[in-house]
């Protein structure tokens, strides 16, 4: 299983960040999916006038249940499973909550429950897949930015892109995304862009 993420159709809204947070009920500073605002440009110069160059656009994230999971390897006490439809789940009753899971992820999506001392992340709503359902965060978009499916059903659909500013190189874990880059987006490591919203989206202390 896969999301899909069309940037260029993404507002910014953050319903699906919220539609995650209320499913779940989770704790104040745990985001699941977290929406990141990315800004940069500069000035050119037309003539003896200067023009801004504005770049803005956000990306919607989550857990992407990558085809070469790290975190999987790096949890000491095997917590951390991928089901038979290649979701990444945790074990809430082996997870000892030592956190290497979390500083071994390169997208930040394992994030630790301070109150129950374990680890929690994206589960994909394998339960609403199980009846049937999509998960909350697709039905909740309402400008339909998002899809989910098999990784090569949706990469046949909207091709094979994984790779958009502020994410890391795909090539490191094999992200279980496909992405539809926003037309001011530029790949990882770029220097023009930065995210603004930086204090939001970091992982809970």
């Amino acid at each position: 299983m896969a999301f899909y993420f069309d940037s260029s159709a993404c507002s910014g809204c953050k319903t699906c960040q919220v539609a995650c947070k209320d499913k779940y009920d989770l704790a104040a500073g745990v985001l699941w999916r977290r929406v990141y605002e990315v800004c940069g440009g500069d000035w050119i110069r037309r003539g003896n006038a200067w023009l801004p160059n504005i770049i803005s656009y956000h990306v919607s994230l989550a857990c992407n249940h990558c085809e070469e999971a790290i975190c999987i390897e790096t949890c000491p006490n095997t917590a951390i499973v991928k089901d038979e439809k290649g979701i990444v789940l945790i074990d809430q009753d082996r997870c000892m909550g030592c956190r290497y899971c979390e500083w071994s992820c390169p997208y930040g999506a394992l994030q630790f429950d301070s109150n129950n001392r374990v680890m929690t992340k994206c589960t994909f709503c394998a339960d609403y897949i199980e009846e049937g359902k999509d998960p909350a965060c697709i039905t909740a978009c309402p400008m339909r930015a998002m899809d989910y499916g098999e990784l090569e059903q949706l990469r046949e659909k909207y091709g094979n892109n994984s790779d958009i500013y502020p994410l890391p190189d795909s090539t490191y874990t094999g992200p279980a995304i496909v992405v539809t880059p926003h037309r001011d987006s530029r790949i990882a490591g770029n220097r023009e862009l930065r995210i603004i919203n930086r204090e939001e989206v970091k992982p809970n202390e």
